[in-house]
């Protein structure tokens, strides 16, 4: 299907136009440099908030980096809310390194984070310094995240000295959900909290650049912030972290059982639902509406007269 823009307007220029004096877009404000690791520390020092959200395709990573989110993370979600599958362990490396390239096209100022997927890093050192080369290329990501614990300290020095940056994710990790029989929290024990704690010690001083840490108690958050150093991204894990991230289709309300942290901002999932109805329905009344194309002049005549 063809498209052309050449009497549109850009909806972000449009609002800003519209917006009052002094007052800021309810569109948010795009960002104007790109943010790199040292942006994060940055902000983590002074006490800045950032927030963080899954992106698995150019045009919603150009929106959400209009939108002036900060980070951009092509997760494992993506083999359940793009490929339909119903755990995360079941993401091809191949398409994730793809998705991750199509993100950062799309919004080429955020920090792209690569999900490095199941069985793309455990298996041996050596393919997961391949796997993530190939994201840092391929890819173009920014950073790679990997689901470890503290037995994973050796794998993330190598790769901090191969100059892989790493984001080192502590807490309830869905690729091991299958050990569990499904999705959960973690840190609910004290045992099990000094264990996530001494994870992310562990991992920081392996040289992990930032650490995520997934469904916890606060308890557990504000202990791992008071001994690690670097910027802490959070996912159901309380507001004291550095960075708060969650899965886009989440918040946007398109998912029909999103996990207990998970507050939507929208309800699109309905909003596609009744757009698409609206279509049906016009279709089936031969009433498309849009612009159609003419012929140039005297080319219809023509046209009618073979």
């Amino acid at each position: 299907m063809t498209r052309t823009a050449s009497d549109r307007r850009d909806p972000v220029e449009v609002s800003a136009q519209n917006a009052e004096p002094n007052k800021p877009s309810r569109l948010g404000t795009p960002l104007e440099k790109r943010v790199t690791i040292r942006t994060l520390r940055r902000m983590a020092k002074a006490g800045d908030a950032f927030a963080c959200l899954t992106a698995y395709d150019a045009t919603t990573a150009k929106w959400l980096e209009r939108a002036g989110v900060p980070v951009l993370l092509v997760g494992d979600s993506a083999a359940e809310v793009v490929l339909g599958f119903d755990r995360t362990t079941s993401m091809p490396l191949d398409f994730a390194i793809t998705l991750t390239a199509a993100v950062k096209r799309g919004a080429p100022k955020t920090l792209v984070m690569a999900d490095m997927p199941f069985m793309s890093y455990q298996a041996s050192e050596d393919q997961a310094m391949v796997n993530a080369g190939r994201f840092m290329v391929e890819g173009q990501a920014d950073c790679v995240k990997l689901e470890v614990d503290e037995s994973f300290a050796g794998l993330v020095e190598r790769m901090t000295r191969s100059g892989i940056p790493v984001c080192a994710h502590v807490g309830a990790r869905p690729s091991t959900a299958a050990l569990a029989g499904g999705y959960g929290s973690a840190g609910r024990q004290a045992d099990d909290a000094e264990q996530i704690v001494a994870d992310a010690v562990a991992l920081e001083q392996a040289g992990a650049v930032l650490l995520l840490i997934e469904a916890v108690p606060p308890e557990v958050t504000e202990r791992v912030l008071r001994e690690t150093n670097v910027p802490l991204i959070g996912i159901g894990a309380g507001p004291a972290c550095h960075g708060q991230i969650l899965v886009v289709q989440d918040l946007l309300g398109m998912t029909d059982a999103p996990p207990r942290f998970a507050e939507r901002s929208a309800a699109l999932g309905t909003e596609i639902q009744a757009a698409a109805a609206d279509w049906v329905k016009r279709v089936s009344l031969r009433d498309i509406g849009g612009k159609g194309y003419e012929m140039h002049d005297g080319e219809a005549e023509r046209f009618y007269s073979r």
